[in-house]
């Protein structure tokens, strides 16, 4: 038998000390991460970039995982909150200015190389998946969605309680995201199956690191079962 840290036989003994919850639908929100043309698509932004240099081989894995399991499963999770009249909220990232100049070290390069700053299709929400209504987009500066963001104050405005995670990377601003939630006291949850990354091996990563005291993983199926359940 293999547990969550992927030892054979072993006991994680931080897991079991990760509080215990349900999902109630009342007080959940379906938090969609960075699902942007930019690096969502193999046509735009890091795709085309990879492809004009010859490297697209290099994506191949992250835009199929995308395409046959994230975007499915994303907008499965859509449908179901928004019949309920249920909870959304997206975090996009890039630029808000035209030279980059508001973005640090860290994502300055990134946005500029892929063309990500608001205003340019890259930047833009994946048409199968764009928000509807009221559901509210936060555009972030950083990999963490609560770092210099009305986040924090506009779950609490909406009585959130437990967050249910999907979108890209799962290693990088899903998994900053939600480890920054649950520090602000939020029942965290990563739907496995709605999320990609560069590698499974960078994947599976965060799936042994969220249960150690973070929060759960699911599938989308057990998360569409407990929200209909709820």
């Amino acid at each position: 038998m293999t547990d969550n840290t992927g030892t054979a036989g072993a006991t994680d003994y931080v897991a079991a000390f990760t509080p215990t919850f349900e999902i109630d639908s009342q007080d959940a929100c379906l938090v969609l991460v960075d699902l942007q043309y930019a690096t969502g698509s193999p046509d735009h932004g890091l795709g085309a970039k990879l492809a004009r240099e010859g490297k697209a081989a290099e994506s191949v894995y992250r835009f199929e995982r995308i395409a046959s399991t994230v975007l499915p499963n994303v907008q499965r999770l859509l449908a179901t909150f928004r019949e309920k009249n249920l909870r959304v909220l997206y975090f996009t990232y890039g630029a808000e200015t035209q030279d980059y100049s508001d973005l640090g070290p860290m994502m300055k390069e990134l946005c500029r190389g892929t063309l990500n700053r608001v205003g340019t299709r890259e930047h833009e929400i994946i048409d199968e998946i764009k928000p509807v209504g009221d559901e509210r987009v936060i555009n972030k500066l950083t990999p963490s969605g609560f770092t210099a963001s009305p986040a924090d104050l506009i779950l609490r405005a909406y009585n959130t309680n437990t967050l249910i995670f999907a979108g890209v990377s799962t290693n990088m601003c899903v998994e900053h995201t939600l480890r920054d939630a649950a520090d602000r006291g939020y029942q965290c949850i990563l739907v496995e199956d709605a999320c990609g990354a560069d590698s499974q091996e960078m994947h599976d990563a965060t799936l042994r690191v969220i249960p150690r005291l973070y929060g759960k993983v699911l599938s989308t199926d057990e998360v569409l079962a407990a929200v209909a359940g709820a």
